[in-house]
Formats: structure tokens, C-alpha cells, sequence
């Protein structure tokens, strides 16, 4: 009866050893971790990638070079009558202080020991910006006391003459090039070693307007910025509110039944729909319809905003179902009514994550571009809106839109503005981000 068969008995495993099959099962658990590891590799390799192509193409849009020189301001020129009135200062026109850079610049390429090889007076007034006439003029107006004296005017220089200090233009491209010439280059390296030629910060990126074709070197981001936040503002006050109200009746007062169930589903239908659809129905409503101004921020945050809402209903959705239902019976149960405990309780401790999903519809929206250029954002726009509340009813651009209209012109100098751009961008949606994290982490409560 207790006798064994022999083989009966399987053959004893080691705990030590592994066998084939704990092989095979780690041999793959180690292949999946490498597989996990290469892929966050390759993601950083192209993020690494893209800011380096970013970076180091628009970096240099924040440098900007200047031809710096003394001014007299002939009042026998700009103020004939003596009296500093500004409707007849007004009246002199670019052509006039043209003509007084031009005589200062001879005089000072003179005073320097500049050589000008031979160029003549119009072909070194093209190493400056058809701006700077436009900029001197505008000095003048805002300071009518200058008439008289001599300034230290830093003239913006072409934008050849910037890029090829930048290293975008070479003597070889200058040969075949129409608006420079490789013998006015050589007078800008030689204005250059005599301190005449200097290249500086360049903050009026970031407050200039646009600029047309002829003129990229005084091309900035100050309408683009400001409509931005323009359109940000109206997409806070809009989205917020309504969105986490709609999302506490959702989750705390509406009855669990078809109709909720239908708005539920949309919801998460829209919040998945190309913005380029919401562009078209602004472009229907807002414009066609309601007649609204097209280029407004206005129109451009309500387009952001039935785009932001979806991803701020969702998100305050989640925060709120993520506070315990025992703090709600809590509440319910010391004498509170229902919305006292949803307004005293469930609503503070669920407020990081309304903070932080609110934060990030924001980011996407100021990222957007595809809805505004179907409303008309994509216009040239050279003046700066007004203050709110009429700003909202003028014409402004976009930061994305902004990045897409410089990509779109023929100068390379515009390229470089378009990266330079980017990086403003993502300095901004970057901000926003961590201030996302910052606030999730500072008012987090855990369970």
C-alpha cells in the first residue's frame, strides 16, 4: 500500500536555480523594459531635435543689429514755423528726416575713415531699414523738443545686413541678390570695425507690430501677443464659470437618466472634434450671423472657448467624482444642504484639479491656429488694438496665427521671426504648464 512506483515522483525544483519557463518569462519582462526604454529615448531624441531646430533658428530674432549715428534735427527742416505744432510737424513727411540720415550718415561714414568703396549716397542708405525714417519721425513727434539738438539715433539696419552678421547672408548669395550687393556688405564690416555697426538685445521684437515685406527687421509680436491675451481673457471668464457649473449639475444634481446620459456622451464627442470644425461654426455664427468683426479677439474667444469647455467639463468631472462620497454624507449629515456641501466641501477639495484642467484648455487654446485663420485672423494687422472693452472689437492677430503668417512669406529674415516666435509660444505654454503642476501640488489634499 505505501509502496511507490518508481517515476512516479516528479523530480524536485530548485528554488534558486530557474528553470526554462522562469527564463523565457524574465528574458521577456527584460525585453519589454528595454522596449519601454527606447521608446522614451526616441521621444527625447526628437524633442531634443525640435528645440534644437527651434532654438537655434530663432534665437537670433532676439538680437537685432543697428547702425548708430548722430542726427541733427534742422528745425529749418522739420519746424519751419518755429512754433512745435504737432499738426504741422505731422506734415513732414518720412521723405524729409530721410534726407537728415542720410546727410548724417555720409558725414559720420566721413568722420569715421570709413571707406564706402565707391557706393553711392542711395546705395548706403540701403544698408538701413526703410524704417528707420518711419522710427526717427515718430521720436520726433513724441518728443517735439528734440528739434534742434543733435540725437544718437540706433537706425534698425537692413535685413541683409543683419543676417549676414547673423551668418544667414554670405558674400556669395549677396552676388545674386537684388537688395544687397557684396561691395555694400563690405562697407558694413568696415562700419562695423570702426563701432559704427552694433548688434544688441532686440526687445522691440516683442513689442513691435508686424511689418510688411520689405521691412522683416522691424517685423515684432506686440499685436500678437496682446490679441492673445485679449482672447484669453474671454476664454477665462467664459469657460470657467460655465464649465464648472455645467459639470456640478452633471455630477452632484442631475438625475442618472437618457438625456444625461446623451449630454455626457456629446461632451466627450466634442472634446475629440478637429478644432478646424469649430472655426467653421464660428466663421457660421459669430460672423455670418451675428455679424460680429472678423480679425476680433472677440470671435476668437468664443471660438476658443466652445473649444476650451469640453476639456474643462471633463476635467471637473473627474475632480469632483474623486472627492469620497463620505464627505459629502459628512456634510449631509451635521444639518448641511446639498449645495452647502457641494459649495463648502466638495467643491474646495476638488479645485486643483479644476485649476489644473482649466489651466491646460487654456494652453490649447493659446496654441491653436486653425479656428482663427477661418475668422480672418490671418490679416495684416499694423496697428495695436485699444484697451478693453473696445480692443476686443478691433482687429488683432494670434501668436500661432502670427507663426504661420511669417512662414508663409518670401524673405528668409521672416523665418527666422517665425522660430523666434515659437519659442515666445512655448515660453508661454511652458509657464502655463508649471503653473499647473505648482497649483495641483499646492492645493492637492490626499485620502
Amino acid at each position: 500500500m505505501t509502496d511507490v512506483i518508481a517515476g512516479a515522483v516528479p523530480a524536485a525544483k530548485s528554488l534558486i536555480e530557474p528553470d526554462a519557463r522562469t527564463r523565457a518569462r524574465n528574458a521577456a519582462e527584460r525585453r519589454f523594459r528595454m522596449m519601454g526604454i527606447a521608446a522614451i529615448l526616441i521621444g527625447l531624441l526628437a524633442l531634443v531635435t525640435l528645440l534644437a531646430s527651434v532654438l537655434g533658428n530663432g534665437l537670433s530674432a532676439f538680437r537685432q543689429t543697428y547702425i548708430e549715428m548722430a542726427i541733427p534735427l534742422d528745425a529749418a527742416v522739420l519746424d519751419k514755423a518755429g512754433d512745435r505744432d504737432p499738426e504741422k510737424l505731422a506734415k513732414v513727411t518720412t521723405l524729409g528726416y530721410g534726407k537728415l540720415i542720410e546727410a548724417s550718415l555720409e558725414q559720420m561714414l566721413a568722420d569715421r575713415g570709413v571707406d564706402t568703396k565707391g557706393q553711392t549716397a542711395k546705395q548706403l542708405m540701403g544698408l538701413l531699414s526703410k524704417e528707420a525714417a518711419s522710427d526717427l519721425r515718430q521720436m520726433v513727434l513724441a518728443k517735439p523738443d528734440l528739434i534742434g539738438t543733435t540725437v544718437t539715433f540706433p537706425a534698425l539696419a537692413n535685413g541683409r545686413v543683419d543676417g549676414f552678421f547673423k551668418g544667414r547672408v554670405t558674400m556669395e548669395s549677396a552676388a545674386r541678390d537684388s537688395n544687397i550687393s557684396p561691395e555694400q556688405l563690405e562697407v558694413a564690416v568696415l562700419m562695423k570695425e570702426a563701432g559704427v555697426i552694433k548688434t544688441s538685445v532686440n526687445w522691440a521684437f516683442l513689442t513691435n507690430p508686424d511689418a510688411s515685406e520689405l521691412r522683416p527687421e522691424s517685423a515684432g509680436l506686440g499685436v500678437a501677443i496682446l490679441g492673445s491675451a485679449y482672447m484669453m481673457v474671454i476664454v477665462l471668464v467664459l469657460s470657467l464659470p460655465i464649465g464648472v457649473a455645467a459639470s456640478i449639475y452633471l455630477e452632484e444634481l442631475a438625475p442618472k437618466n437618457r438625456w444625461t446620459d446623451i449630454i455626457e456622451i456629446n461632451i466627450a464627442n466634442l472634446a475629440a472634434v478637429p478644432s478646424i470644425v469649430f472655426g467653421i461654426l464660428a466663421l457660421a455664427l459669430f460672423i455670418n450671423f451675428l455679424g460680429l468683426p472678423q480679425s476680433a479677439p472677440v470671435v476668437g474667444g468664443l471660438v476658443l472657448t466652445l473649444m476650451t469647455l469640453p476639456t474643462i467639463i471633463i476635467a471637473t468631472r473627474a475632480s469632483l467624482k474623486a472627492v469620497p462620497p463620505s464627505i459629502r454624507d459628512a456634510a449631509l449629515g451635521v444639518g448641511a444642504s446639498k449645495m452647502q456641501s457641494i459649495f463648502h466641501h466638495v467643491l474646495p477639495l476638488a479645485m486643483p484639479g479644476i485649476l489644473t484642467g482649466t489651466i491646460l484648455g487654456l494652453a490649447r487654446a493659446l496654441g491653436e491656429s486653425a479656428p482663427l485663420l477661418l475668422i480672418g485672423m490671418v490679416a495684416f494687422v499694423k496697428d495695436y488694438p485699444s484697451s478693453p472693452p473696445e480692443g476686443f472689437f478691433d482687429p488683432a492677430s494670434a501668436l500661432p496665427v502670427q507663426v504661420y503668417s511669417w512662414t508663409q512669406r518670401a524673405d528668409p529674415a521672416f523665418a527666422e521671426r517665425a522660430s523666434g516666435a515659437i519659442i515666445v509660444l512655448l515660453v508661454f505654454l511652458m509657464t502655463m504648464n508649471a503653473l499647473a503642476i505648482v497649483l495641483r501640488r499646492r492645493f492637492e489634499r490626499r485620502w
